[in-house]
């Protein structure tokens, strides 16, 4: 097995954003990066906490708002999140839970954290969909995914299929049985203090390591808490090392291969899309009667859209 050289490991610091409005809690956000707007069909990671949400702060608190042309997926370290969308999915999101929305042609959705919620600690992540299915119909998945143990720590895989090598070199792999619209690797990696997992990866896919927890080195590479790490195809195995007590997400999938837009909470394939969906947004918002995003119990205003840019938004891949 060859693993990548760290040479070709590219690491980003993470930016500090608010999320959900004038309240806002700040999330800190690795990708898009610049010079990386995709690792497979991921396309959005944002990492919080922990944030002692007890001493008068608002926690999260994000009103109903659209997507198009993409997965959301919830991942809790701790707290309790409670998620409400317009096909009337009412889920508390709990550590260890995976909550997978899928938007496709259109859906609305809030995100609170709950009262008895002291500490919130998790990620945010998107997925683009492929042209074929971007205007697929809305869905809502949960899947409890089981840890497994390994030397000097545990494997839970929410999303895809990982391997890796034990002591004696055997190979063990842990699998989730959510289905994926393309290839996807998600998987919550905890380990022990000094410990040192073998992963064998599919050489097809790129991969992302983001470090929640501790300090550990992927292929010799040093990685810091709240960095991500980005590994391109190629390579057959993956060697993380950690002198400390370390939690990691690993992500994967292969090169996305298309061209995407991005701007606020929508994910499409041209300036014209995206502009005929934040029009409809506005539209059902101002009381046209909803047919595309529909409306989330609860009691919320929804929050508006902001301007599109004056200039057409820039495609990445």
């Amino acid at each position: 097995m060859s693993a990548n050289p760290a040479k070709e490991i590219e690491v980003f610091a993470p930016r500090e954003v608010p999320l959900g409005g004038p309240r806002a809690m700040k999330v800190r956000r690795t990708l898009p990066s610049r010079g990386r707007s995709l690792i497979g069909a991921w396309c959005f990671v944002d990492h919080y906490g922990p944030d002692d949400v007890t001493q008068d702060r608002p926690g999260m608190v994000v009103a109903p708002h659209p997507h198009i042309g993409l997965q959301t997926v919830s991942w809790l370290f701790a707290g309790a999140i409670e998620h409400r969308d317009s096909i009337g999915s009412h889920a508390v999101v709990r550590p260890g839970e995976l909550n997978l929305m899928t938007a496709g042609f259109g859906i609305s959705h809030s995100e609170v954290s709950t009262p008895e919620t002291t500490v919130l600690h998790g990620v945010q992540l998107w997925v683009a969909l492929p042209k074929g299915r971007a205007q697929m119909n809305p869905d809502f998945a949960r899947y409890a995914a089981s840890p497994v143990p390994v030397a000097g720590g545990q494997v839970t895989v929410f999303l895809g299929e990982l391997s890796w090598l034990d002591e004696d070199a055997a190979t063990h792999t842990q699998s989730s049985p959510v289905p994926t619209q393309t290839p996807l690797l998600g998987a919550q990696i905890d380990l022990d203090a000094g410990a040192s997992l073998h992963l064998t990866s599919d050489a097809a896919f790129e991969h992302g390591v983001l470090v929640d927890t501790g300090s550990v080195t992927v292929n010799g590479q040093v990685v810091q808490a709240g960095e991500l790490a980005f590994l391109p195809s190629g390579a057959d195995s993956m060697v993380i090392d950690t002198p400390e007590k370390a939690r990691i997400l690993v992500l994967g999938g292969p090169p996305f291969g298309e061209e995407i837009l991005m701007w606020w909470n929508f994910v499409g394939r041209s300036q014209s899309e995206i502009e005929q969906a934040r029009a409809r947004w506005e539209k059902e918002s101002n009381g046209v009667a909803p047919q595309r995003f529909g409306q989330v119990r609860g009691g919320m205003e929804r929050i508006p859209a902001p301007a599109l840019p004056g200039v057409n938004l820039k495609p990445r891949k």
